[in-house]
């Protein structure tokens, strides 16, 4: 797992909200990550800013963070929200300072870039208290949706990544097809 990245070549597909309203809805989204408008927020694995741009009215800031400059450049044909940034970079070298953000979130890219070094860089960039949301496929699910199940991680696996990294795992759930965690940097 990790190092996968959605083809950009079928990014349209990203845009398709009865399908990613399926497996999270812009109001369990804003509920995970409950927005506020002084909020430094990072959209790790952004794609085409979909679930970016339900956060962005609500947040002083966020950042969309991607490893495809083309995944930017079609976010950017379709018109940023003047609170979103563009960030290319891989989640395993940020360009953040230490303690910069007060939230992070992953929606369906968990898979595609979560190992240790990512989720110790993740934690580096959180302030206290900071947390780290994410909404996944996962490897025990039906298998009915998403990517091939031996790209994705089991919750449990994914819970481990994030203690590992010294966030406290306050929610893991799992669902028919995607897990949900919540997880916080120790103040």
């Amino acid at each position: 797992m990790g190092f996968h990245t959605f083809d950009s070549d079928r990014a349209k597909r990203l845009e398709d909200a009865a399908e990613r309203y399926r497996y999270c809805s812009r109001e369990e989204l804003h509920g995970l990550v409950a927005p506020h408008a002084e909020m430094r927020l990072a959209d790790l694995g952004s794609g085409t800013g979909f679930y970016t741009d339900d956060l962005a009215p609500h947040v002083g800031t966020v950042y969309a963070v991607d490893v495809q400059a083309t995944m930017h450049e079609q976010y950017r044909e379709k018109g940023l929200p003047e609170t979103v940034e563009l960030v290319e970079a891989d989640a395993a070298d940020l360009p953040f300072g230490a303690n910069d953000l007060d939230a992070a979130f992953s929606t369906m890219t968990f898979h595609e870039f979560a190992d240790a070094r990512a989720l110790a860089e993740v934690a580096r960039v959180l302030r206290p208290g900071g947390r780290l949301i994410t909404v996944d496929w996962d490897h025990d699910g039906a298998g009915d949706a998403g990517p091939p199940r031996d790209e994705t991680y089991a919750l449990d696996d994914a819970v481990a990544l994030q203690t590992d990294a010294g966030l406290l795992v306050e929610r893991a759930e799992r669902r028919p097809e995607t897990f949900v965690t919540v997880a916080r940097l120790a103040d």
